[in-house]
């Protein structure tokens, strides 16, 4: 109801209404936006891409018959092997550690969540390489260990010299570097969860580990895999540290060959295309498992 003595307009009738219908928006011709500096830039990154291609297939430095003549050799296959059983080995016992750790430092309890803290701030602080080569060199510190009473008597022990070889100390090294990253990976996806989940599964009657495994885990695993994928490439690409203990990974087996032939280019160019391809199939896996898990979600 109009608060004013002015009759009401009828917008239906009059000349504005004429001149709407008269209009023929069919005649009307639609204008794109214009992006010139869009395309300015598109056609600047195409001619640097084409220069880069041209000058990888046209440079004789790059030597792609001596990178052909290595890509599947024998020894860069096992050298391919060891990395992957390096990332694989280094990957499960990181993030079973780290799930532990991540509950302890959820808990409740404040001494486990000083010690959880402790373990993390330790690990994030030392080198790789420095932790790599104190359980390379254990048995400098401890040549033997017992078993036994604690601050007492022990009932047997063992010598260490033997006990923790090269490839055992890289794959003891790299775990328990990576499960203090997956740690904090896996608490904050839980942290992510709603708590209001875990009242009304409470509510419900529901046991504790079935509300951990079946409620929080699967919700949380979407906040969690981008975080945990990006880790384990990083880990897989990290491997290369362990050449520090000559063991025959794919970039320290790299390094002997090009030590012995000169060919130092083609070389690294058969290291980087087998860290390409095998991080590009990590990443696929990624988008499966995500997807997986982003079932029901609101994207």
């Amino acid at each position: 109801m109009s608060l004013t003595s002015d009759p009401p307009l009828d917008r239906t009738s009059g000349p504005q209404a004429e001149a709407a219908s008269a209009i023929d928006y069919g005649a009307l011709t639609v204008v794109p936006v214009r992006h010139p500096w869009r395309w300015a830039a598109v056609v600047a990154t195409a001619v640097l891409l084409a220069q880069f291609l041209h000058g990888l297939v046209t440079n004789p430095g790059w030597e792609w018959d001596v990178f052909a003549h290595f890509f599947t050799a024998e020894t860069i296959l096992k050298a391919v092997w060891i990395t992957l059983q390096l990332t694989f080995y280094g990957t499960v016992l990181g993030f079973a550690l780290g799930i532990v750790l991540a509950f302890m430092r959820l808990s409740a309890s404040p001494f486990l969540g000083a010690v959880a803290y402790a373990y993390i701030w330790a690990f994030r602080s030392i080198p790789l390489i420095v932790q790599l080569l104190f359980w390379f060199n254990l048995a400098y510190l401890y040549k033997e260990l017992q078993f036994g009473i604690p601050f007492g008597p022990g009932f047997f022990s063992f010598d260490t010299m033997n006990l923790v070889g090269a490839m055992s100390a890289a794959v003891l090294g790299l775990a328990l570097h990576q499960a203090a990253y997956a740690a904090e990976i896996v608490r904050g996806g839980v942290l992510a969860v709603d708590s209001g989940q875990l009242e009304a599964a409470a509510a419900l009657g529901i046991p504790r580990y079935r509300q951990l495994w079946r409620i929080v885990l699967p919700q949380a695993m979407r906040s969690i895999l981008p975080n945990a994928a990006n880790e384990i490439i990083s880990l897989f690409k990290g491997t290369s540290i362990v050449s520090v203990m000559a063991i025959g990974e794919l970039f320290y087996q790299v390094q002997v060959v090009y030590g012995r032939n000169g060919r130092v280019v083609p070389l690294l160019m058969v290291a980087t295309v087998w860290y390409i391809l095998l991080t590009t199939v990590l990443s696929v896996l990624q988008h499966y498992v995500e997807r997986h898990y982003a079932k029901g979600a609101a994207r």
